[in-house]
């Protein structure tokens, strides 16, 4: 049975920052869009998913610590049987041995011993397996999907309208922080199984955009501005994530100069937002004659490039 910390690549004592680092790194290898040629990519895409939904849950992964559940997430085998632990109880010849109290041989018939705990006989119809456990109908198999998010939409959380497999939508609400490679499951929403639907995992992809780039939690905006915007200084509007707002620009502006509009970005997965920052860019028009009269009558001391020695 796989062990999740060896999927993983992670020693046992591993911290959560150290497994979801794995995890991510493993995902984006094998992930199925990028190894379409590959089935075994795929297989290993899901046990890697798998291990990582069992150690990113602490009550899980402690259960599993002490053996009380194998790598599947299911039951252990009762007793220790099939694989020890210390302090465990122990299968042996001529008897079972369960913390001092021996059973076996003529004292008890193993049968009648495990009707009374699991009410069943074993090797009844329907019974236990080899290792004494009854093992649960196993679920459907997780179906992945790739979801292409707008900048915008990420940024400002708008839901996600998504289409499963047997043609149903859901919308999907979008977590803080999030950004391409960020996995969200969908519980029972993946392949029908005897135990019941499997699960979804939904891998985000965010887009980029046409003016807007992501920069941590900012966003960041080239803004055009013209000559006279920039050396009288006024306001104009600026586009956000959300809507266009009014920003003051300052006289003698210079191009480079960058304004912050406070909780214009994106959610922090802390709480709040990140800023978005407008980069100011003096747009000069290539054939005005107007200007191009005025700059020829123009002179201007000093020399803007003196701090860098030309």
């Amino acid at each position: 049975m796989a062990d999740p910390y060896q999927i993983l690549g992670v020693a046992r004592g591993a911290a959560e920052a150290d497994i979801k680092k794995a995890y991510r790194k493993l995902a984006k290898e094998l992930h199925p869009d990028r190894n379409k040629d590959n089935p075994k990519a795929a297989e290993r895409f899901s046990q890697v998913t798998n291990a990582y939904d069992l150690l990113s849950d602490k009550d899980k992964r402690a259960r599993f610590d002490r053996g009380e559940i194998d790598g599947d997430g299911n039951p252990a085998a009762p007793f220790g049987y099939g694989g020890q632990r210390p302090g465990a109880a122990s299968a042996r010849p001529g008897g079972f041995n369960s913390g001092g109290f021996e059973f076996g041989g003529d004292n008890a018939e193993m049968g009648d011993i495990f009707e009374g705990l699991f009410g069943g006989r074993g090797g009844g119809g329907g019974g236990f397996t080899s290792g004494f456990g009854r093992r649960p109908p196993a679920k459907g198999a997780t179906i992945n999907y790739t979801l292409q998010v707008p900048l915008v939409d990420a940024a400002t959380l708008s839901a996600q309208r998504v289409t499963l497999g047997d043609g149903k939508t859901i919308d999907l609400k979008l977590p803080a922080g999030v950004e391409t490679g960020t996995q969200m499951k969908l519980t029972g929403k993946g392949e029908p199984g005897p135990g019941g639907a499997g699960d979804a995992l939904v891998t985000i992809e965010v887009q980029a955009h046409r003016y807007f780039t992501r920069d941590g939690d900012d966003v960041r905006v080239d803004l055009p501005i013209t000559l006279k915007e920039a050396v009288l200084g006024g306001s104009v509007r600026a586009p956000t994530v959300e809507k266009p707002v009014m920003l003051t620009i300052p006289k003698g502006t210079t191009s480079g100069k960058t304004l912050r509009l406070k909780g214009k970005g994106f959610h922090k997965k802390s709480g709040g937002r990140g800023d978005q920052l407008v980069t100011l860019m003096i747009d000069i028009p290539a054939d005005d004659a107007a200007l191009a009269d005025f700059v020829e009558g123009w002179e201007t001391s000093g020399n803007p490039r003196a701090s860098m020695g030309v």
